[in-house]
C-alpha cells in the first residue's frame, strides 16, 4: 500500500492513502483533489444523500482503468459508518448499503476512489416511497446536451400544466436530468407509469427528436427520455457527484434560464462544469437543488387502470432546435 496520512474528520480518524495518485489522467486530477472536492462540497451534497441507500462506482486505478459497482458495505468499513439492510429480490438476500450521512463517511468513500455516488430515490426508512420523479435525458450522438435542453424545456412545459415545479441538473456526463420533487406518500407503481406516459407523450409529439425506447438503434441523433430510473432497484447519479469522464466533471444543478441559454446559443459547453466551477457556483448562486429536499407536490390522479389520467397538455411546439 502506498503512503498514507492519518487525519481527523469531525472526531473520526481516517487513514488516507495515495493522495498523489492521478485518477483523471487527462486533467492530472489526483485522489487528494477528489477528497478535497468532496470535503468542500459536503455541506450541500450531504442533505441529498442522508439516509438513502448508496451505490458506489469505484475507480481504484483511475477513470481510464477498470471500475466496479459496489452496493454492499465492505467488511473493513469503520464501525462508525452507518449502513442499512435492504432486501434484494433478485439476490434473495439483504444488501447492506452504506448511508453517506456525514463528512467522515464521505471522506472515507472518496479515499476508496468511489468517484461516482448513486443514491436511491427513496429514503431507507420507506424504500418503496420515492421522494422524487426523475427524467434522465440521454442524447444519442450526434445529438448532445443542446437537444437535451430542448426536450427539458418541453418537459418543463408539461409539468407546469400540471402545476408541478421541476429542477434541472446536468448528468455530469452527456445529458440532462429533470427532477420533480414529491416528498408526499407515493409508490414506484405510481411514479414509473406516470414517467412512462410523459415520455411516450413527448415521443408522440416529437418523433424526430425524442425516443422512449432504450434500443440503441432508435436513439441515433435523438434524446432518450429515460423514465425507467423510477424504480426501487435503480439509482441515479447523485447531485454534486463527480463523474468518471475524461475530466472531473460534476452532476450540477442549473437554472432553467441556463438551460434556455444553452438551447438558444446551441452551445453544449455552457452546461459542462468541473469541480472548481461547481464550488464557485455554490458560493455565488447558493444551493439550487435545495427545494428538491422539501418541496411537497402530488402526482395528478391516476385512472382505474393504474396509468396516469392527466388532462392532455397543450401540444408542445414542434419547432426543432438544432
Amino acid at each position: 500500500m502506498g503512503n498514507s496520512t492519518v487525519v481527523e474528520v469531525d472526531g473520526k480518524k481516517l487513514s488516507l492513502s495515495n493522495l498523489d495518485k492521478v485518477l483523471y489522467s487527462a486533467a492530472g486530477f489526483t485522489k487528494g483533489q477528489v477528497i478535497d472536492y468532496y470535503v468542500r462540497i459536503a455541506p450541500v451534497l450531504l442533505p441529498h444523500f442522508a439516509n438513502r441507500p448508496l451505490t458506489r462506482k469505484r475507480y481504484p486505478e483511475g477513470v481510464d482503468q477498470e471500475f466496479f459497482y459496489e452496493k454492499n458495505a465492505p467488511t473493513h468499513k469503520p464501525d462508525w459508518v452507518k449502513t442499512v439492510a435492504v432486501w434484494s429480490e433478485g439476490n434473495r438476500r439483504n444488501v447492506n448499503y452504506v448511508l453517506a450521512n456525514d463528512l467522515p463517511t464521505l471522506v472515507w468513500l472518496a479515499n476508496l476512489a468511489s468517484l461516482e455516488l448513486h443514491p436511491s430515490l427513496s429514503l431507507a426508512k420507506d424504500i418503496l416511497c420515492p421522494t422524487v420523479i426523475v427524467f434522465d435525458l440521454d442524447p444519442g450522438p450526434p445529438a448532445d446536451i443542446v437537444q437535451c435542453a430542448q426536450v427539458g424545456m418541453w418537459l418543463r412545459e408539461i409539468f407546469q400544466h400540471f402545476g408541478l415545479q421541476s429542477f434541472p441538473k446536468t448528468s455530469g456526463s452527456k445529458g440532462l436530468q429533470i427532477y420533480v420533487p414529491l416528498n408526499t406518500p407515493t409508490t414506484y407503481d405510481q411514479t414509473k407509469p406516470f414517467a412512462n406516459a410523459l415520455a411516450r407523450l413527448l415521443e408522440n409529439d416529437h418523433r424526430d427528436l425524442v425516443v422512449s425506447d432504450m434500443k440503441k438503434a432508435l436513439r441515433v441523433g435523438r434524446v432518450l427520455v429515460d423514465w425507467s430510473q423510477n424504480d426501487e432497484h435503480k439509482t441515479t447519479i447523485g447531485v454534486y457527484s463527480l463523474r468518471a469522464r475524461e475530466r472531473p466533471t460534476v452532476s450540477t444543478p442549473v437554472k432553467w434560464e441556463e438551460v434556455e441559454r444553452c438551447l438558444k446559443k446551441k452551445d453544449a459547453s455552457l452546461l459542462v462544469f468541473e469541480t472548481g466551477d461547481v464550488l464557485k457556483r455554490v458560493e455565488k448562486m447558493g444551493e439550487l437543488f435545495e427545494p428538491v429536499l422539501n418541496l411537497k407536490q402530488r402526482l395528478p390522479e391516476l385512472s382505474g387502470t393504474g396509468q396516469p389520467a392527466p388532462k392532455e397538455p397543450k401540444r408542445t411546439s414542434r419547432r426543432r432546435q438544432r
